[in-house]
């Protein structure tokens, strides 16, 4: 067998969660260039159309399910919705954000509860429900979730730190459900990006200059990644390549972390 078919995903199906923009985008994108069938759900429907117009262009089938993931009763349902186009054989858990900057002392439990929400609660019901189905039927499965090096570090100049504290919650969710389903073959594996320069990124670089470019320049590589570069880790860890790798954390951050 030449190594690289062992990337390969055809005949695999793939659910994505904020599949339409950004790093989500370019994870769909990667995944089905390797071969995988696509089931993505976003919440802005104009965008989401785009991505899937895209996906088929490549000659895969993808189909769209708009849903807001950080509404646990529309998750709920984007879920059940992808179990009936077929088995999903991998879940990629991408959907959150900090989007506030409101000091501890000034946060309402509320947006609290909405960010943890998002960023954690939406993971753990895509895995117990997609993830339960694939350790039932018996095949495998691979799950891999959307951390941040934010859940092994402080961000600094910013508010909001439920983002945080719910980015390490995903890491350390990861490792315990990758011990737990390790028998079954499913792999779970979290890939925690550092700066890069997605939409949200480009709003706090309006909005706050002085936050982004003090990021920036802790970087040893110099400059914040590009969505793209997270395609490559994703079809790895997705793939046959990545059968023994499971509750990793994986770091793609230019460095940022070493220092």
């Amino acid at each position: 067998m030449n190594i690289l078919d062992r990337f390969r995903l055809d005949g695999k199906r793939l659910f994505v969660t904020g599949g339409s923009r950004g790093l989500g985008r370019e994870m769909v994108l990667a995944l089905a260039s390797a071969g995988a069938d696509v089931v993505l759900s976003a919440r802005d429907p104009s965008s989401l159309e785009q991505t899937v117009a895209e996906i088929r262009q490549l000659g895969r089938v993808a189909i769209p399910i708009p849903a807001d993931m950080g509404d646990m009763t529309d998750c709920e349902r984007a879920c059940q919705a992808a179990l009936q186009h077929g088995p999903i054989d991998i879940l990629i858990n991408n959907v959150g954000g900090r989007r506030v900057n409101i000091p501890t002392a000034e946060l309402p439990l509320e947006t609290w509860r909405e960010l943890i929400d998002l960023n954690l609660t939406s993971t753990f019901l895509c895995t117990r429900i997609l993830g339960g189905e694939m350790v039932r039927r018996g095949d495998g499965g691979r799950i891999i979730n959307i951390a941040s090096i934010s859940g092994m570090i402080t961000n600094r100049g910013i508010g909001g730190r439920c983002y945080e504290t719910a980015k390490a919650a995903v890491i350390q969710f990861t490792r315990a459900t990758a011990a737990d389903w390790a028998p079954a073959r499913v792999t779970v594996n979290a890939i925690c990006p550092g700066m890069f320069m997605t939409e949200p990124n480009q709003r706090w670089k309006r909005d706050h200059p002085e936050v982004i470019e003090a990021a920036e320049s802790q970087i040893p590589m110099g400059e914040f990644g590009q969505a793209e570069d997270l395609g490559p880790l994703a079809v790895y860890l997705a793939s046959d390549a990545a059968r023994y790798v499971t509750g990793a954390a994986v770091v793609i951050d230019g460095g940022y972390t070493l220092w």
